[in-house]
């Protein structure tokens, strides 16, 4: 049965009643006592929250990637709800983190805000700290004045950002993360790294000026029949350039996300196409995704990009022509883990300036530093045989 229209008169006493039973045996032994503190979000907003917080509930579930790395001894000890996900787009991670923590099974699924299907009085339930929303939720939250009606019980609202604009947003993104959770040297020590890593590849680029060979960027393929989605002049669009590469959807998509039709891309010719793509089984069963990612069967993967060098957009262009085509974890895309996507396109794009660098091996490292799970290679295939990840 819903709980009746959000007011403080009709949930305030239900809300106190049900704090002690939802609170009770939940304690953080190690951590200080929370102080009301003012944070600033990715939309500016000033916010105050009891920090560090102790009960969090993730507007999108792949921000676990980022919370396995503050909270890495028991990355879901906080979590008490989710959107669903990262159990859909990304279930070989999730299934990694499910055999290490079993409980995390039970952590209580959402829909999402964009969609409407967000149920706000189950959220209030579970008495959270704080609700961590990515940024394209802000117009359904207003229209629908979630924001009013949780505040009005005491519940912050903080928006981040790993997808519209990640090379500006995750930065602060990661320290707000570190912030909330009484982590900042933690995820300073993140930031650091992720820094480190990208100016591998950016400090050469810079440095020896090579020719910029032309890539289109397939977004999500797989996930859907349509053609040819793609990005701007952010995301893998702006991985893209810093790995040495010149985006052909640059000057025709005005933002983040986009669409060129079949023409735009012949004329454009690219030399290189790569796919973003992942485990879609839950959206497209069978469908044309290539299923890279952790674990992934590579042999597999590699056959099923095979059928992208026949699609029509690709007619006649250079890659074509060179079997230019890769495939590669499309989860890059909302993470913090951009840096290892940067490395193996520069990898693809300039192997002979970056022979010593080695994505897998940088991702690896970063599982042993930072992550409570092991590293399963899998998140990048090329048809060239010499370019092809083991």
């Amino acid at each position: 049965m819903l709980i009746p229209p959000l007011t403080r008169s009709s949930l305030t006493a239900w809300l106190l009643g049900a704090a002690t039973l939802l609170l009770s045996g939940f304690a953080f032994s190690d951590t200080p006592p929370a102080t009301k503190t003012t944070v600033t979000d990715l939309l500016g907003r000033q916010v105050q929250v009891r920090i560090p917080v102790r009960r969090v509930i993730l507007g999108e579930g792949r921000q676990l990637y980022l919370v396995a790395a503050l909270d890495t001894d028991n990355p879901i000890r906080r979590i008490v709800g989710w959107r669903k996900d990262l159990i859909q787009s990304d279930p070989d991670t999730y299934d990694a983190y499910l055999r290490r923590y079993p409980a995390i099974a039970k952590v209580p699924t959402f829909g999402g805000f964009e969609d409407g299907t967000f149920d706000i009085e189950q959220a209030i339930s579970q008495q959270p700290d704080v609700i961590v929303l990515n940024i394209e939720a802000q117009h359904a939250t207003e229209d629908a004045r979630y924001i009013e009606k949780l505040d009005a019980l005491g519940i912050p609202v903080v928006y981040v950002d790993f997808r519209n604009n990640p090379m500006q947003n995750t930065e602060p993104t990661m320290r707000l993360f570190g912030q909330l959770f009484g982590e900042e040297t933690r995820a300073e020590a993140f930031i650091a790294y992720r820094n480190q890593q990208i100016r591998r590849v950016t400090d050469v680029i810079q440095a020896r000026q090579p020719p910029r060979p032309k890539v289109f960027i397939e977004r999500i393929g797989g996930y859907t029949d349509d053609c040819c989605l793609s990005f701007g002049n952010e995301n893998f669009g702006r991985f893209v350039e810093l790995a040495g590469g010149r985006n052909i959807a640059g000057s025709i998509i005005p933002n983040t996300f986009g669409q060129l039709n079949a023409e735009q891309v012949i004329v454009a010719n690219p030399e290189q196409v790569v796919v973003t793509s992942a485990n879609w089984e839950a959206f497209a069963p069978g469908g044309r995704w290539v299923g890279v990612g952790p674990g992934a069967d590579l042999a597999e993967a590699r056959r099923k990009l095979q059928w992208y060098t026949q699609r029509p957009a690709y007619a006649g262009i250079k890659a074509q022509q060179t079997q230019e085509f890769h495939a590669i974890w499309h989860q890059f895309y909302n993470s913090p883990y951009q840096f290892i996507a940067i490395q193996q396109l520069a990898k693809w794009f300039h192997p002979e300036l970056f022979t010593d660098l080695d994505p897998d091996a940088t991702f690896r490292e970063f599982h042993e530093r930072f992550l409570p799970v092991p590293y399963e290679p899998g998140y990048f295939v090329s048809l060239k045989p010499t370019q092809a990840q083991p």
